[in-house]
């Protein structure tokens, strides 16, 4: 990885914990059960790249560009993505460990969660606009000042969300789900 550009390449079991990785490119390229937990990743762009199986917790993402990247089978505990570039900032996650990440002022319209653990995530400040929570676990997150219009929870469980401080229209949940909007008033539901 020592090169400054790499395209279309596959990276297997690459061991870059705790070490630092700056000022790459990577363009179309396949992370299979790679570790970069604990990695200082900043000012890395990654774009079209798809993480396989890997373990990216407590990674520093500092203007790091994640540009259409998949996340499938990975560990992401504590990761901070809202210090990531912005420009054209697009991840999709599929069987995700995701607790204690932050994702705070990002704009995600249209992201995909699915069958992922979301704990204690904090999304406050996010657009989230027809974001999809397929089979997600939201304990603890904290949605504050987001937007969830025409956004997907109807599979999602364990959440809390005020409608009276975020943007829910058109979003959709489903019955089980209602405990998770009136928990704010202190409602039994029978």
């Amino acid at each position: 990885m020592e090169e400054k550009i790499h395209e279309h390449k596959t990276f297997e079991k690459v061991n870059y914990a705790g070490k630092e990785l700056k000022n790459r490119e990577f363009d179309q390229c396949i992370f299979r059960a790679c570790d970069f937990s604990g990695s200082n990743l900043s000012g890395n762009r990654f774009t079209d790249c798809h993480f396989q199986n890997c373990n990216l917790s407590l990674a520093k993402l500092m203007n790091t560009g994640l540009r259409n990247i998949l996340f499938s089978d990975s560990k992401l505990l504590g990761v901070n993505f809202s210090e990531c570039d912005n420009f054209l900032f697009s991840v999709q996650f599929k069987h995700c460990i995701l607790d204690f990440a932050t994702f705070m002022g990002k704009k995600l319209p249209k992201t995909l969660f699915f069958n992922s653990s979301l704990k204690d995530v904090n999304f406050s400040s996010c657009d989230l606009s027809e974001a999809i929570f397929d089979k997600s676990d939201l304990l603890g997150t904290l949605f504050n000042k987001t937007s969830l219009r025409k956004a997907d929870l109807t599979s999602a469980f364990n959440f809390s969300i005020d409608p009276e401080l975020n943007d829910i229209k058109k979003a959709s949940f489903s019955l089980h789900g209602l405990p998770g909007l009136l928990s704010r008033h202190d409602i039994r539901l029978l």
